[in-house]
C-alpha cells in the first residue's frame, strides 16, 4: 500500500517527537556551545555512549507513558498532545521517503 500524508497523523507524530525527544535530555546536549575544533566533522563523535543512552531511555519512558495514556486515559493523552502541538506549529510536515540510516533497517 502506498503511504500518503495524513495531516492529523503528522501533527500527532510531531507532538510525540517534541514530548519524547526535544523536551528530554537532548535539549541539555544541544544547549551548550559548539566545539570549534570538531564542529562539522562527521568522523568525530559528538555524543557519548552515556549521553545517547540517557536520550534513548528518556524517549522510551516518555513514549511508553504517552502510549499508556492513549490506551487507558485518553483525556490525559489528548492534553499531552495539545501541549506538544503548540510547540510544533511551525515544524515541517513529515517526508514520506524512506530515510537512509547506517546500520539499521528501513521502516
Amino acid at each position: 500500500m502506498k503511504m500518503t500524508l495524513d495531516p492529523d497523523l503528522a501533527v500527532e507524530a510531531k507532538a510525540l517527537v517534541v514530548l519524547a525527544f526535544r523536551n528530554g535530555p537532548i535539549e541539555e546536549l544541544r544547549a551548550g556551545r559548539p566545539c570549534t575544533v570538531c564542529s562539522g566533522k562527521p568522523e568525530v563523535s559528538h555524543v557519548s555512549d552515556e549521553e545517547m543512552k540517557a536520550v534513548m531511555k528518556s524517549a522510551v519512558d516518555t513514549l511508553y507513558r504517552l502510549l499508556w495514556r492513549r490506551d487507558y486515559d485518553p483525556a490525559a493523552y489528548n492534553e499531552s498532545l495539545a501541549f506538544g502541538r503548540r510547540q510544533t506549529t511551525h515544524w515541517d510536515a513529515p517526508e514520506l521517503k524512506k530515510p537512509k540510516r547506517k546500520g539499521s533497517r528501513p521502516l
